[in-house]
């Protein structure tokens, strides 16, 4: 059973945000416990090219304004087991994640700046190397697990997926919303 997923949601357009302001509002989201996980800290790598950003750490999960490979997104990694099937994780993963990037898109800092629009881009990866190696059979193992959970999430929409990166990465499966 796959437990550790994290899913970025790249952002449709970002001019002129200012990545500092995620540390205000990561804070408010501790403060006003937003999120369904325990949050504990907001710590800043923004000054780290094509890095994590500014990443809100909780017991559960960690939230991010994320920059890696120099496209911004919001990244879900979830670290704490949930015990709920494959499938069950992946959506939890996904909601997770696209709820965080409503909040963002709502909050007074980024109102109008910050768009993720209807998430047509995502990317998910699997954080565990024994379980999931980036290789083809495990993608085509997980495939069905995460289409189902795109239709739960999405509803009936049709996507592509494709496995991303080589086998010295994680496993990672971008997705492409077709409509």
């Amino acid at each position: 059973m796959i437990q550790h997923v994290n899913v970025k949601v790249f952002a449709e357009s970002h001019e002129g945000v200012d990545h500092t302001a995620a540390m205000a509002v990561f804070q408010r989201w501790i403060r006003e416990s937003v999120c369904e996980e325990l949050l504990i800290d907001v710590v800043d790598y923004h000054h780290v090219p094509a890095g994590p950003g500014t990443v809100l750490v909780g017991h559960e999960a960690n939230y991010s304004l994320d920059n890696g490979g120099n496209r911004l997104g919001l990244l879900y990694n979830r670290k704490a087991p949930i015990e709920a099937s494959t499938e069950q994780n992946f959506v939890q993963a996904l909601r997770a994640a696209l709820g965080a990037c409503r909040r963002l898109e709502q909050e007074p800092e980024f109102a109008g700046r910050l768009k993720f629009g209807p998430a047509r881009e995502i990317e998910i990866t699997i954080n565990d190397r024994a379980l999931a190696p980036n290789t083809d059979d495990a993608f085509v193992s997980l495939k069905p697990a995460i289409e189902s959970a795109l239709v739960a999430v999405y509803g009936a929409a049709g996507f592509a997926l494709e496995r991303l990166g080589d086998a010295r990465e994680r496993l990672r499966i971008g997705v492409h919303a077709e409509k």
